[in-house]
């Protein structure tokens, strides 16, 4: 679950990471109010979960607090295209208004799980304000990296090793490495998958403060930050993407055509893979799980087909705890009561395959069933053309 800056700023304040004082604003008036509150010059931030938003024009400076209601009145409302948003854009819904800072250098934080050792590791560039993705192609040795022991967080020693690699200055160290195991700690605390502060900024008379932020939390453990859920903005989610999880159902929009059900992450990876290999685009996954029912097959049919880039349904399922005659009459109720007019292809393979089979063949409607799946994709692709 992705959050707003804001959002990450204050759960990284709990932790006492440096971070500028700032205020959300909702309206031009909230903007104007919170620009007097902290006087002076600020920065209006656009609020959306997506990187990029300064060279889309959705970061601007205010000279006083007049300047930033101008300027507030600007991006609130405004569809702010960015590299990460796709040329569809986000529609700004709230501002962050923010006390500007004497930046004297730009570093980058962050830390995210490497699954090639099995632990979150923390890096440290001294490349701060780019893009990591950039810095990582172009200069990887920029890009400092220390392991985090589970249950140990940043040691002092390699906060020291990090603030010494990126040349903060002596007498700042300090402070670089108290707020660098400040934000190990808020990463462990709230179960994020990624925290991320760039840039990482010291200033003029030497503090260091976390000038941007980025926290993604994990799905899974919500169960266990109630509080934390409450931060989730539905508005920056795809629709199709909300109503599945209200079904307990996990979907994915892409930019294809041909639309995914499976039961399983990984079998939604292959059938994707092999679209692809056959010639053909996925428009989405849907990933059912393994023990749906009839209900969340029908339910999972209705999201699939309200993408309207959809020319043909692949069904890929493999009967286990879902079993293959629950997921044909699904399907079949779900054809039924929604018209379907796209051309859909079933594999399936598992327990009760037979009578699964059965129920499609009788169901009346034109299913094609396939032998595998390389057979499937190829069908599929083929009818989607």
């Amino acid at each position: 679950m992705k959050i707003h800056e804001y959002q990450a700023k204050a759960i990284l304040a709990k932790y006492d990471v440096p971070v500028p004082r700032g205020e959300v604003a909702f309206t031009v008036d909230e903007a104007e109010a919170a620009a007097k509150k902290l006087g002076g010059s600020v920065v209006v931030k656009a609020q959306i979960h997506a990187g990029g938003r300064g060279k889309g024009g959705g970061v601007k400076v205010a000279k006083d607090a007049n300047n930033a209601a101008e300027i507030a009145k600007k991006i609130l409302g405004m569809r702010l295209v960015t590299h990460q948003t796709g040329p569809e854009g986000r529609i700004v819904q709230r501002l962050l208004v923010e006390e500007t800072l004497p930046i004297e250098r730009e570093l980058y934080l962050g830390i995210v799980l490497d699954r090639a050792i099995g632990k979150p590791v923390f890096m440290a560039s001294s490349a701060g304000g780019m893009e990591i993705e950039e810095v990582a192609a172009k200069s990887p040795e920029l890009i400092l990296k220390e392991p985090l022991e589970p249950g140990y967080g940043l040691a002092a020693f390699q906060g020291r090793n990090l603030a010494f690699g990126m040349g903060v200055p002596a007498a700042s160290t300090n402070a670089a490495v108290a707020a660098m195991t400040a934000l190990s700690k808020a990463y462990i605390a709230c179960d994020a998958s990624l925290a991320e502060i760039n840039p990482f900024i010291l200033t003029k008379d030497g503090k260091v403060y976390a000038l941007d932020a980025k926290i993604t939390l994990d799905d899974n453990a919500l169960y266990r930050h109630k509080d934390l859920l409450e931060l989730r903005d539905l508005n920056e989610e795809d629709p199709l993407e909300v109503e599945a999880s209200r079904f307990s159902l996990n979907y994915i929009k892409l930019e294809g055509t041909i639309a995914c059900m499976v039961n399983g992450a990984g079998l939604a990876m292959a059938t994707m893979d092999i679209i692809k290999y056959a010639g053909g685009s996925p428009a989405n996954f849907l990933d059912v799980g393994g023990g749906a029912n009839a209900e969340q097959i029908k339910n999972a049919f209705r999201i699939l087909l309200s993408d309207q880039g959809v020319k043909a349904v692949l069904i890929n399922i493999f009967g286990g705890i879902l079993r293959c005659d629950v997921l044909a009459t699904g399907v079949v109720n779900a054809a039924r009561e929604f018209n379907v007019k796209v051309p859909i292809v079933v594999r399936m393979e598992g327990t009760n395959v037979e009578k699964g089979q059965e129920i499609l063949k009788a169901s009346g409607f034109n299913f094609t069933v396939a032998d595998g799946m390389k057979d499937a994709a190829e069908k599929v692709v083929r009818l989607a053309k």
